[in-house]
């Protein structure tokens, strides 16, 4: 597979870790749940809630990253000459269409539908009642954040490659939602960092140990194209352009490899 090489900025956005080195807890997920506790912390803090321009900033700052870090993810995972490049980038966008299909198949947006209303509920449940079961809380928060199919797509390019950047920027997204989680939940909502955490990382190292050793680089690469592309369609329903059915394109993660084995 190909190495994520650092670009020619001051900052490096190669991977930290060797591809033959195993950590217990990756990176990305370990990002996540300190943003959550961070932005628990700076709720608690915080006198008053975010103007609504500072929230429209933060979009913005937050979809740029996004759409940049999966740029980003597929220019890097696209290797050879031009024409070699552009049937990888083929094969890429033609995962994401049936991927979708077969979500939609499977019913993964209603899945996803459903346990936000459940976590929903719970919020405004707490907003009229806040003395109500702390565990109801710490589950609609912990149901957010697992979620996401941000995450999902985040915790697969951390496994295959050690790319824990959309893990990143969604634990910007989360600390942002929990300085406001914080004022309804309390200190139960900052909890749900520790199923964040066991979550993720056991996606990244099911990914890292017991995927990415059965494929091969052309594989690897065109599963990490494809996160890269889902992250773009993610910045969609950040800049809210349009509502898009984010989880039914997760099986074009799976797709990406059959169809690659199958057009070499």
């Amino acid at each position: 597979m190909t190495r994520i090489s650092s670009p020619t900025f001051l900052v490096s956005f190669a991977p930290v870790r060797p591809h033959n080195e195993r950590v217990a807890i990756p990176t990305g997920a370990f990002l996540n749940a300190i943003g959550i506790l961070v932005g628990a912390m700076i709720g608690l803090a915080q006198l008053k809630p975010l103007t609504l321009r500072t929230q429209l900033w933060y979009r913005n700052a937050i979809g740029a990253l996004t759409i940049f870090f999966g740029v980003y993810l597929i220019c890097t995972n696209l290797e050879g000459p031009f024409l070699s490049c552009l049937k990888q980038l083929l094969i890429a966008v033609l995962a994401v269409i049936p991927g979708f299909w077969v979500g939609k198949l499977f019913r993964l947006q209603k899945m996803s539908n459903y346990l936000g209303r459940k976590a929903g509920n719970a919020i405004a449940a707490a907003q009229k009642n806040p003395d109500q079961n702390p565990s109801d809380a710490f589950n609609a928060c912990a149901v957010l954040f697992c979620a996401a199919p941000l995450g999902i797509i985040g915790a697969v390019a951390d496994g295959l490659s050690g790319y824990y950047y959309l893990l990143g920027v969604k634990a910007i997204m989360d600390a942002l939602a929990m300085t406001g989680f914080i004022r309804v939940f309390r200190w139960p909502a900052a909890m749900s960092a520790f199923p964040v955490l066991v979550f993720f990382s056991a996606v990244s190292l099911a990914i890292e140990l017991c995927v990415k050793p059965a494929l091969s680089p052309a594989c690897l690469d065109s599963i990490n194209a494809v996160a890269g592309l889902l992250a773009c369609i993610v910045t969609i329903v950040i800049f809210e352009v349009r509502k898009v059915e984010l989880a039914n394109f997760l099986p074009a993660l799976v797709i990406a490899p059959l169809l690659t084995k199958w057009l070499a």
